[in-house]
């Protein structure tokens, strides 16, 4: 586990979720040879891991709370990378940065972090007191319809509006970006041409559409700062297991994600 104590201060961090992927699906990707970016980026693969929760918005109250997804071995570290500090933490230990506010993005600007977030489904529209609740945690929040759900482009889009903002910050000023890919979630059979409705082909199709974007994404944390990169999903979806259709059902394939961490440096010009 890195030490987030030493991290926290001397990198950006990143977060980025990708709303919705399977871990079968992503293993499955990754394997095939599917997904050659991600591939490069996490040489050894996804790591199986367990969701706190089953939909979106569960998941990220306890993301932003220092609980992301946890290792599905039973003998791996639990040790979290953040925490808020609250009795009895278990979870806690030496290499976490615990912070006294109730979020980790509040934690992060208490140490002189600007915090953004780039939103992707309909959590992050701020179209309804709800779907404000996450996108207020951030100094700076972003959502159009061209970032959502139903647009084939939205990584693209979402990684241009990320570009946009990125050329107005000073290089010295330490970031935290929160990034919400939405192009996996449902509807996703625009990935898959002549498909009509969505299934576990357009759900890989769309993460290998993800895929492509990858590169370009790394490229904008890169060219300005040293970058710890968090990547996972916050739940999976079902299409017609045991009869569900969805999400926000206690099932495997809902509460496992994958999940995987690395430190990106600076591509500092000589």
């Amino acid at each position: 586990m890195p030490d987030m104590n030493q991290i926290v201060g001397s990198a950006d961090i990143a977060l980025i979720v990708f709303d919705t992927l399977r871990f079968d699906v992503a293993s499955t990707e990754f394997a095939a040879g599917n997904t050659p970016n991600l591939k490069k980026l996490f040489p050894h693969g996804w790591e199986k891991r367990h969701s706190p929760g089953s939909f979106t918005y569960a998941a990220h109250h306890a993301f932003f709370a220092g609980f992301l997804p946890t290792p599905s071995d039973p003998t791996a570290s639990q040790e979290r990378l953040f925490a808020t500090e609250f009795a009895g933490s278990e979870t806690s230990g030496g290499s976490t940065r615990t912070f006294r506010e109730a979020n980790i993005v509040a934690g992060l600007r208490s140490e002189g972090y600007l915090t953004l977030c780039v939103g992707g489904v309909g959590f992050f529209n701020q179209q309804t007191e709800l779907s404000r609740v996450f996108p207020a945690m951030f100094d700076e929040a972003f959502w159009s319809p061209e970032l959502g759900v139903t647009n084939p482009q939205s990584t693209e889009n979402q990684i241009t509006r990320l570009e946009e903002k990125l050329t107005q910050i000073p290089e010295n000023q330490p970031l935290f970006t929160y990034l919400n890919i939405s192009a996996i979630h449902q509807p996703n059979c625009h990935y898959s041409p002549g498909k009509e409705s969505d299934d576990l082909e357009s759900h890989a199709a769309a993460l290998r559409y993800v895929d492509s974007q990858i590169p370009r994404l790394l490229s904008l944390f890169q060219n300005r700062s040293d970058t710890f990169l968090i990547a996972c999903s916050d739940h999976g979806t079902l299409y017609g297991e045991e009869g569900f259709t969805g999400h926000r059902v206690g099932h495997e394939a809902v509460f496992t994600v994958p999940y995987a961490e690395a430190f990106l440096p600076h591509n500092r010009v000589s």
